[in-house]
């Protein structure tokens, strides 16, 4: 949403600022994957959830305490934000589970199917209607995920499974949060979905927990305070610019996914992971603007 600053004779800053923070949001967020991708060969995956969310606490109270201080914090809908972390807690495992399997770009272009299925689900949980130029997007973009993951023939991935169900827990999520808007604010929601997965894997992991060694020790913080500055960069970028200018920008994070599996483990894609990844981005693009250019209801009061 464009505020009143994106709109004067101060908007070029204002969207340019925008830009940039969504660069950074998606650097932060590719970087983090990387990061617990390398972690994810010695370590459990409870180890790595709880770090993830436990280390991303301080930006979130940073966050908290630039949009209103602790009444920021305070929620009217605490089912609905347990029901969010819970959500986001399966979607956090699910894609750390398919990340340990597959190159960290092939695992971002199957996400990046997550606004085709926020689209895909609109009309269920949002009451919006989509058009049938909406829905080739979308199918366009699924085809693309076949082309990712070649179900039947021997380039197939089991873990492509665990990565789509990622996508399908983050669409819900943003669902749910889109639905309350008007009632939480972005402290709270962010809060719910970190504290939710961390509490899970505290749970876990007595049985599961093994000393971090050598490097280990800095990996850990640094992959929740990447995750915790992500959400910043991300909530600022849409804060200040309009959604339609910044939200392609999200896309560049598959340059640094490869860049990451390039330097890290020699993984490359192959032609039909770059043509899908193709198709996947421009549908999620082409919805988008579509999307921006849809009138918009008030609010409903829940």
């Amino acid at each position: 949403m464009s505020t009143p600053d994106a709109a004067s004779g101060n908007g070029g800053t204002r969207v340019g600022a925008g830009i940039a923070s969504m660069l950074a949001g998606a650097f932060c967020l590719s970087a983090m994957d990387a990061v617990a991708k390398w972690l994810g060969t010695d370590y459990a995956l409870a180890q790595i959830v709880a770090g993830r969310s436990l280390f991303a606490l301080p930006p979130v109270f940073l966050l908290a305490w630039l949009t209103g201080g602790w009444a920021a914090l305070r929620t009217r809908r605490p089912g609905v934000q347990l029901f969010r972390g819970l959500v986001m807690a399966l979607s956090v495992y699910a894609f750390f589970a398919g990340l340990r399997h597959m190159p960290l770009a092939d695992a971002w272009a199957v996400v990046f199917t997550a606004p085709l299925i926020i689209t895909a689900l609109s009309p269920i949980l949002l009451a919006e209607s989509v058009g049938w130029r909406r829905w080739t997007a979308v199918l366009t973009g699924f085809a693309g995920v076949l082309l990712v993951v070649r179900p039947g023939l021997g380039a197939f991935q089991p873990a492509s499974g665990y990565i789509l169900l990622a996508a399908l827990g983050y669409a819900l999520n943003f669902l749910l949060a889109r639905r309350y808007a008007a009632d939480e604010g972005t402290a709270v929601s962010v809060l719910a979905i970190m504290l939710v997965p961390l509490a899970i894997s505290a749970a876990l992991l007595p049985g599961q927990w093994q000393t971090p060694q050598g490097l280990a020790w800095g990996l850990f913080p640094l992959m929740g305070l990447l995750g915790g500055a992500a959400m910043i960069f991300l909530t600022q970028a849409f804060r200040i610019a309009p959604a339609p200018v910044v939200a392609p920008f999200d896309y560049s994070a598959m340059i640094w996914a490869v860049l990451w599996g390039w330097l890290i483990w020699r993984d490359w894609p192959d032609a039909a992971t770059w043509a899908g990844t193709a198709l996947i981005v421009g549908a999620g693009i082409y919805v988008g603007q579509r999307e921006a250019r849809q009138p918009r209801r008030p609010p409903e009061a829940h």
